[in-house]
């Protein structure tokens, strides 16, 4: 037994387990169209969006970062999916929101700024010459939220067995 005055607790110590967050974005365009984006960073494509900051909500996250990368400030959105990424040797996992953002007309997808530090370029492509172009885990969690009017629980881009839509 510890020198613990009677009527004192011990100090606990302990940490509390945390888990990466980040929030994308489903920028369309008319004719089934989506706004991708060529990261510096990394290969491949990726949509608009990024890491959720402390204190930040995903929807806060999904617009900084919408804004940030293409210059497109979206103020609507729907929650597509929550997507669980299992850590892997150099990726920590975590949590993937996806909002729709809705059809942008395309005087505005045509306005497009790149934020030259992280994106290289940018493109609006129909949605089945875009889907090749993207990450797994991210080709994957847009192509189960494109069509779908629910909002999905995904594990690793996929649909979980028994977690109806």
């Amino acid at each position: 037994m510890s020198d613990v005055n009677s009527g004192e607790l011990p100090e606990l110590s302990f940490t509390l387990p945390t888990i990466p967050a980040s929030a994308g974005a489903l920028v369309r365009g008319r004719k089934g169209r989506l706004l991708i984006l060529k990261p510096t960073y990394k290969g491949g494509w990726t949509i608009p969006g990024g890491v959720v900051e402390i204190g930040e909500s995903p929807w806060e996250a999904c617009r900084r970062e919408t804004r940030e990368e293409s210059g497109l400030d979206v103020t609507t959105g729907r929650l597509k999916c929550v997507d669980f990424l299992r850590p892997r040797p150099g990726r920590p996992g975590g949590m993937r929101f996806l909002f729709d953002c809705g059809v942008l007309d395309d005087a505005v997808l045509a306005a497009v700024v790149v934020q030259p530090v992280e994106i290289a370029e940018s493109r609006i492509l129909p949605i089945d010459e875009a889907l090749p172009l993207l990450s797994g885990p991210v080709r994957r969690r847009v192509r189960a939220a494109w069509k779908t009017k629910r909002v999905l629980y995904l594990e690793d881009g996929r649909r979980v067995q028994g977690i109806s839509p």
